[in-house]
């Protein structure tokens, strides 16, 4: 009776235990980092000004003070319509025990607003960066740009299309580099012409119904020899669209001369790309604190 008192009460038991350990984890590595909480990145006098989308979090590290170091601003995904700064603490924690200063961003999401608008937002939180991170350790002259799926197609496209930001007033792309994490949406311009898949007709509703909208905020189509370095990871069992455009961005960036580096993950999904990240030994944080060791201003 005791063995199968035992395992009925198995699972219960694991998920106590495994809940423990993550809680343990977690605070050994808030105790490494230091959160400045929802921070608004646009002025709330602006007309478009949203109170929660229009906020990032800063995690810095929280031993002895180091000026000037690396700036990853992480992009989340969530299908252009979904996901919250909040989710992703961990990567924030985990890049700030590392030695970088992390900055994770809300932005406003579809249907209130299309993609160029999420862009825009992007864009100003990057801004803010630039103006800003100096006063948490940051060296504002290293900002690297860094998404998962939707984040990452808006990472590419805020590296690529410097309009984004002489329309803000400043007079050169702040970004040093992009780490995309299975990014999509790099070229939505050929995706929505094809719509090979079922329900790709969802997509209009954050891009819209003009495909030179498509185009223009498809990162493919800004790649020239200026843009900065990029990291591009590629799940193995990924989505086979985000697959197709991911190679076809990496052949892009060869082709004009672009520094960049290509990895397929074997096994992973889609998900899995940034659930990984949990685990800071994780290869894409390896090779992400290499990559910005080795960009200097």
């Amino acid at each position: 009776m005791t063995f199968f008192r035992f395992f009925a009460l198995a699972p219960v038991t694991l998920f106590v235990l495994l809940t423990v350990l993550i809680l343990a984890n977690e605070y050994t590595f808030a105790r490494a980092s230091r959160r400045t909480k929802d921070i608004a990145y646009v002025n709330a006098d602006y007309p478009d000004y949203d109170a929660e989308r229009h906020q990032l979090d800063v995690y810095a590290p929280t031993d002895k003070v180091v000026l000037g170091r690396p700036v990853v601003v992480f992009i989340h995904g969530g299908n252009w319509n979904s996901g919250r700064k909040s989710l992703y603490a961990f990567i924030g924690r985990r890049l700030a025990k590392q030695g970088v200063v992390a900055v994770v961003i809300n932005y406003r999401l579809s249907p209130d607003v299309e993609v160029p608008e999420q862009a825009d937002d992007c864009a100003r939180a990057v801004r803010w960066a630039a103006q800003h991170i100096s006063e948490y350790g940051g060296d504002p002259g290293r900002i690297f740009v860094m998404g998962h799926s939707a984040g990452g197609g808006l990472a590419a496209l805020l590296a690529t299309d410097d309009a984004y930001f002489t329309k803000l007033g400043l007079d050169r792309n702040p970004i040093k580099g992009a780490i995309l994490d299975d990014p999509a949406g790099l070229d939505m311009y050929d995706y929505l012409q094809k719509m090979e898949y079922p329900d790709d007709e969802k997509y209009l509703i954050p891009f819209g119904k003009d495909p030179a909208v498509w185009r223009a905020v498809s990162a493919l189509y800004h790649v020239d020899a200026r843009t900065p370095p990029m990291l591009l990871f590629v799940g193995e069992r990924t989505y086979p669209s985000i697959a197709r455009s991911a190679r076809k961005f990496s052949q892009r960036l060869k082709e004009v001369g672009v520094k960049y580096e290509f990895t397929e993950l074997p096994r992973k999904k889609h998900i899995a790309m940034v659930t990984q990240l949990f685990w800071k030994k994780n290869i894409i944080y390896q090779d992400l604190l290499r990559f910005v060791a080795a960009t200097q201003r």
